[in-house]
């Protein structure tokens, strides 16, 4: 299938500089950048940098950074389902998991993630596909925000819900470990009815719960 890579750009001002937000970027354009020192929630940053180039590097991966000069801000990622992850089962071409997302702590309240994830949709760039993310509370930063757990998972459905992100229900183990826990899905335009049936069928594994 056409994953449709079409690029993007916009600026922001922030303390008399201006904060680039755009992509999605080639694996190249990349490895000339630097992620930023607090961006170390799933690893060392120069470690998060290299995935960031690999996931680049894939016919299906996306990434789009903000960034300030040569050093990387913020990032959110688009790649398929990890293999051993129950959203693999389906072999679906089109499904595409909204992965990581990241904003420096200097950086937040710009609005930097909301700006991230719109500018990946733009375009129609995302109709032809599924998008999903899995949000499980143990990934959020309740004490860097100061947010509860509720108060988190209401600012994250109000985040995928700027690209049209709705909570899906489903029986998913590690989703259903806690109530805090969702699956939150975008569905294109363009994906045709077999699609989201297979979906469908990824999501529950127990038929009766359809």
């Amino acid at each position: 299938m056409e994953h449709r890579k079409l690029p993007h750009t916009e600026t922001i001002r922030f303390q008399a500089r201006e904060i680039v937000v755009e992509g999605p970027l080639p694996a190249e354009r990349l490895t000339g950048l630097t992620l930023h020192a607090q961006l170390d929630a799933f690893r060392r940053p120069p470690e998060q940098l290299q995935a960031l180039i690999e996931i680049a590097a894939l016919p299906e991966g996306r990434i789009i950074a903000a960034r300030d000069g040569d050093t990387i801000v913020g990032y959110v990622t688009f790649h398929y389902p990890d293999e051993l992850e129950r959203w693999s089962e389906g072999n679906m071409a089109d499904l595409i998991e909204l992965g990581a997302v990241e904003v420096a702590d200097d950086y937040r309240g710009l609005g930097l993630a909301k700006r991230l994830i719109s500018l990946a949709f733009r375009g129609g760039q995302l109709e032809n596909v599924i998008v999903y993310t899995t949000e499980y509370y143990w990934h959020w930063d309740l004490e860097g925000t100061g947010l509860s757990v509720w108060d988190y998972r209401a600012m994250m459905e109000k985040l995928m819900k700027e690209v049209g992100m709705v909570w899906f229900a489903t029986d998913d183990p590690e989703i259903c470990a806690h109530p805090a826990n969702c699956l939150m899905v975008r569905i294109g335009r363009e994906v045709p009815l077999s699609s989201v049936e297979q979906f469908d069928r990824v999501r529950f594994r127990q038929r009766f719960m359809y």
